[in-house]
């Protein structure tokens, strides 16, 4: 029996060679993402949706290249190279990060993330009724906005306030409600570990509410009332009692350690499990794209020669 029907003709070779380089194209580009997600995955989650607005911006462009759509093709070449851009400016500690890692020739460290501590749930909240604590024996008022369920957006407010994208810390809670600061007079808004904006202004409750109750309490039931997806703490300036609105609805007065006990069967800062979700689910979209690749390439079972 001779071996050159086991053997791949060099024509069936060359065949396979554009399948294969599109193939290890794929690949490098998923590896990319992956690393992406890694590094920016640090951030809050609007950072998230916009890699993942950026990635599909990428994979529409090698679709209509595929399907000969110039002039579409040229519109999103030029949307992810501005997109490209605009990240390279929003990221730029974490581009920085990626540039100095590939320099060092640490490329597998990529896909390791950046090696940080991750932020606990419990010592986020622990930090939040921390502040709200001393808030409170101090007779500071106080109105804290928490997302729970998903993002808020800016129509939510009458005022989205001053952006601040800071981590949550006890000691800027504090500062940020003392009187003689310019950020004290609205709600500070939390998504996640972060302190997204200060100084917010919300829409008040329109029921009709005990006059023990103040604006702050009017605007935590309103807010709360208008997004479902959000809770309210809120210290009184007068009695320094603490309550907790949701679904337009004051739990009050709590204790501290009620209060904890509350944000902790309700809110849960998501960011670093909403990043390794979307992660995953690209990795395990990738796989399954590559098995379906790999089942086009033509495949011919070598004939044996009698």
């Amino acid at each position: 029996m001779s071996l050159s029907g086991l053997v791949p003709d060099s024509n069936q070779v060359l065949s396979w060679l554009p399948e294969l380089t599109n193939i290890i194209d794929l690949g490098l580009v998923l590896a990319f993402s992956y690393a992406l997600l890694l590094i920016i995955g640090e951030g809050e989650r609007r950072s998230l949706w916009m890699v993942r607005g950026f990635i599909v911006l990428m994979l529409a462009t090698v679709v209509s290249g595929q399907l000969e759509l110039q002039l579409l093709k040229f519109l999103l070449e030029k949307l992810v190279l501005g997109s490209a851009v605009a990240m390279a400016v929003i990221f730029q500690s974490q581009f920085r990060r990626l540039l100095e890692q590939i320099g060092r020739g640490e490329v597998l460290k990529l896909f390791q993330g950046s090696g940080r501590p991750t932020t606990q749930p419990d010592s986020v909240i622990d930090r939040i009724v921390d502040a709200i604590k001393e808030l409170s024996q101090n007779r500071t008022g106080a109105l804290v906005l928490m997302e729970t369920t998903g993002s808020l957006e800016e129509e939510d407010f009458v005022s989205a306030g001053v952006i601040l994208n800071a981590e949550v810390s006890k000691e800027l809670l504090q500062t940020i409600f003392q009187t003689s600061t310019l950020l004290h007079d609205g709600a500070v808004v939390i998504s996640g570990s972060r302190i997204l904006a200060a100084a917010a202004i919300l829409p008040l409750s329109e029921r009709t509410a005990s006059r023990q109750l103040g604006t702050r309490h009017r605007a935590a039931m309103g807010i709360t009332e208008r997004v479902e997806k959000c809770l309210c703490i809120v210290v009184s300036e007068e009695t320094g009692s603490i309550s907790l609105a949701e679904h337009g609805t004051l739990n009050r007065p709590l204790t501290s350690s009620k209060l904890k006990e509350l944000l902790q069967a309700r809110f849960t800062p998501i960011v670093e499990r909403d990043a390794v979700r979307l992660s995953r689910k690209i990795g395990f979209q990738s796989k399954i794209l590559l098995e379906r690749v790999l089942h086009l390439l033509p495949s011919k079972s070598p004939k044996k020669k009698r």
